[in-house]
């Protein structure tokens, strides 16, 4: 055997040893020698990167141009090797010419566009299957949860979870703006149901900022059947079911006035969603690799 094949299977014989979810590691190339001794391209697809930020948006001209410019700072300032992935799920307004404009300027940002108008876990499931970083973040396109908040999931991740989500409720005192009277009741009582129906202990299922290892969104994002306001809870059950680990991490947090949710409406449909993923787990709709 050559000195560099002795190598490379020297390097392969204690690849198991190490996390390939950590993008030091990452960086380090042993994620592309172990696919080319195993004969994958591991830029088949695209070169991995270090972190994908997926932002999901609906008729957000207003705001997300300055999200955009906040997140891109951020990444900068952190010097990440990062993709941001706007998804717009099929925006009336000007959304997506100014996502394209901020895409064509900077190659950090890519635009994705759903088939019309899907919902939230839609666009959601949409850029983590698309996405190429080894830690991959969603956050709400108002950034109720700040972007400099992404460190305290990471963190998370990095200290051996397998998914990490943001939590209003562990620390009340970090919410700088709270909710309204009423949607701080509908969101209480919801959470009590999930414990009811689902067996979910967390505070906050509901928080749109979550991060995730390459690993357990590729596990669990190709099985996710919900499509609209209720797919944060299935995304958690379908993590329990498959044995990842979750951390629920206390983060910083503010009420964003024009939020779309309707308690009635959306609630009312949230309830049905939640019996549908408890439908489904005892069906064995889970069961396979949603492909």
């Amino acid at each position: 055997m050559s000195a560099p094949k002795e190598r490379e299977y020297f390097i392969l014989c204690f690849l198991p040893l190490f996390d390939l979810s950590r993008p030091i590691l990452a960086s380090a190339g042993l994620a592309g020698l172990q696919s080319k001794l195993m004969g994958v391209d591991p830029t088949s697809d695209g070169q991995l990167q270090a972190y994908s930020i997926i932002i999901p948006a609906f008729n957000e001209s207003a705001r997300v141009g300055a999200t955009l410019d906040r997140v891109l700072s951020h990444v900068a300032h952190r010097g990440w090797d990062a993709e941001i992935i706007a998804v717009d799920d099929g925006s009336s307004d000007n959304t997506v010419e100014i996502i394209r404009g901020y895409a064509e300027t900077n190659p950090r940002v890519r635009l994705l566009q759903n088939p019309g108008n899907r919902g939230k876990g839609y666009s959601v499931r949409n850029g983590m299957l698309q996405a190429r970083g080894e830690l991959l973040l969603f956050s709400d396109a108002d950034l109720s949860s700040p972007i400099e908040e992404a460190d305290k999931l990471f963190a998370a991740i990095a200290g051996g979870a397998d998914i990490a989500i943001g939590s209003r409720w562990l620390r009340r005192d970090l919410q700088t703006q709270r909710q309204p009277l009423y949607r701080q009741l509908f969101g209480r009582v919801f959470n009590l149901m999930l414990r009811m129906v689902l067996g979910l202990r967390f505070k906050d299922t509901q928080c749109g900022f979550k991060a995730f290892t390459r690993r357990s969104a590729k596990t669990i994002f190709p099985l996710q059947k919900i499509e609209r306001w209720g797919f944060d809870p299935e995304l958690l059950y379908l993590a329990r079911k498959k044995g990842f680990k979750v951390a629920e991490v206390p983060v910083e947090w503010a009420h964003r006035e024009g939020t779309r949710i309707s308690p009635l409406r959306d609630g009312t449909r949230m309830f049905l969603e939640m019996l549908k993923i408890r439908w489904y787990g005892t069906t064995g709709k889970y069961d396979g690799d949603g492909k």
